[in-house]
């Protein structure tokens, strides 16, 4: 059976199987951003310990390594980059044709501006992940170990990005009537430029890891509280 199966890519394969359903979920019906937006943040989980729980093994061999590197982009590109932009599209149906009704140019061209959006930010996403695998695949030629610094945003900050303006439009929208879908589209722009732009960004041990899964969780939970008591 070709693929190389162990403790080593669970995690990796836990988070591709969640990324499927979060889409499947956010796409169903009128749309169930906020259902989808708890399956981002599980993959974010799973993505947190992937790296820790590989490197647990010594004795992987070159194959079970660039193999585990490879799968993790393919799960990320899924995770970070095709299920946020589902997201924002089960946003739009909330929006959309009481906008396009009101003005129908406006619509048009409304829909037209956030595909756009969207398609960069899938873009984006594959041509970091693609820098990355190659530039890992030399680093680990002559260094072992993890790596200590990213160039660039992470495409995996989308799992705390995106549950934050979720959150927020989710409590401005039942006590101010403020709809922030453009705002979670702006951010999107903005990720997919931080993505490929060359800037240094250290990468967070286990410390910072742990604060970060903590910050999902309070997101998690909140987001929870927030939908059932609003």
């Amino acid at each position: 059976m070709l693929g190389y199966y162990n403790y080593t890519t669970l995690l990796t394969y836990l988070s591709l199987m969640s990324a499927g359903l979060g889409i499947v979920t956010s796409l169903g019906g009128a749309g169930h951003p906020y259902v989808g937006m708890c399956f981002l943040l599980f993959c974010g989980l799973c993505d947190a310990f992937d790296g820790k729980v590989a490197r647990t093994k010594t004795d992987r061999t070159e194959e079970e390594c660039c193999f585990g590197v490879q799968i993790d982009s393919l799960s990320d590109i899924v995770a970070f980059g095709v299920l946020p932009v589902c997201i924002g599209a089960a946003l739009l149906k909330r929006d959309l044709f009481i906008a396009m009704k009101e003005e129908p140019a406006l619509g048009k061209v409304t829909v037209v501006l956030l595909v756009a959006v969207m398609a960069l930010y899938l873009l984006a996403g594959m041509i970091r992940l693609a820098y990355f695998n190659v530039t890992e695949e030399k680093r680990q030629q002559t260094e072992t170990g993890a790596r200590k610094y990213y160039y660039g945003l992470p495409i995996t900050s989308a799992s705390l990005i995106f549950p934050t303006i979720l959150l927020l439009d989710l409590i401005l929208d039942k006590t101010a009537h403020f709809d922030i879908t453009p705002i979670y589209f702006a951010v999107m722009a903005i990720c997919a430029i931080a993505f490929v732009t060359k800037f240094q960004l250290k990468k967070p041990g286990l410390r910072g890891i742990l604060i970060m899964v903590g910050i999902g969780a309070v997101e998690f939970v909140l987001l929870m509280l927030s939908y059932y008591f609003f």
